[in-house]
């Protein structure tokens, strides 16, 4: 099997924490994710994933988040079946094998360039599944995405490396592009879960920098018009401790509770 070699650096390498992290918590027997994609993916890449420094407990936060973004998308192609995804920034997630969406979606992976060839060697294709080759903040690409149904849109580990004012300008174009609505749903952090994420081994190992703090979830609701919070999750519950070690679940436990640290990290979902 020939490995597809790997020259990404920076924001563009953390895609390859999130893959790793994936596929790592896939290995255990009561995986939240059970990600075989991910896990073949690794496989036949040319890259020493052990010089990230992901860990068990890296690797659960990691599928916990997933596994919250895919509920809630499921949760609402349900509803709307022949809705389009937007997936922004979307590294070498493997959602759509995960959910197995409708067969009327039209699901859009949106990326740079170099990402998509990526993914284009690694996964096979899939019926009205699209692959769009672009900064998610190149304002060109949305043009292209048709506008007549509802629409999901999943930005899982954007935001941060996005600046305010770009990140801002992108919400409000997804907003207005699409008449019908729809729903977007998002990781974020404060600025406290910023300071955190730059020290974390991981995240120093690729040398990317994170700029977009949001310090609560109705900044966005005054940024971006039309956007109405609907859920606000922790980025963990009490019930998540169990798949870390003590003192990473000791935090897991504390983090729902006390309002400084929930607002560290939190998955939101908003609808327009």
């Amino acid at each position: 099997m020939t490995l597809e070699k790997v020259k990404l650096s920076k924001e563009k390498e953390t895609l390859l924490i999130t893959l790793y992290g994936k596929a790592l918590e896939s290995r255990i027997p009561d995986s939240l994710l059970k990600d075989r994609f991910a896990e073949a993916a690794v496989s036949r890449i040319d890259y020493d994933f052990s010089r990230l420094k992901v860990d068990g407990n890296l690797a659960a936060g990691l599928a916990i988040r997933a596994s919250v973004l895919d509920r809630w998308t499921s949760d609402y192609l349900a509803k709307h079946p022949e809705a389009i995804v937007l997936h922004l920034g979307c590294g070498l997630d493997t959602r759509p094998w995960r959910i197995d969406p409708p067969p009327g979606v039209d699901w859009y992976d949106v990326d740079y360039p170099e990402v998509v060839e990526l993914r284009r060697k690694l996964y096979p294709a899939r019926d009205r599944h699209h692959l769009v080759a672009s900064s998610v903040t190149d304002p060109v690409w949305l043009a292209a995405i048709p506008n007549d149904r509802p629409v999901f849109v999943v930005a899982e580990g954007l935001t941060p490396y996005l600046t305010a004012d770009s990140g801002v300008d992108l919400l409000s174009r997804l907003v207005q592009h699409f008449p019908n609505g729809g729903e977007l749903v998002c990781d974020v952090y404060n600025r406290l879960g910023l300071k955190l994420l730059r020290l974390n081994p991981s995240f120093r190992a690729t040398g990317a920098e994170v700029e977009w703090a949001i310090q609560e979830p109705h900044e966005l609701e005054d940024k971006v018009l039309g956007l109405l919070l609907i859920e606000d999750e922790p980025a963990y519950r009490p019930e998540h401790a169990a798949r870390m070690n003590w003192l990473s679940g000791l935090f897991a436990r504390l983090w729902g509770r006390i309002r400084p640290l929930r607002g560290v990290g939190r998955l939101l979902r908003y609808r327009f």
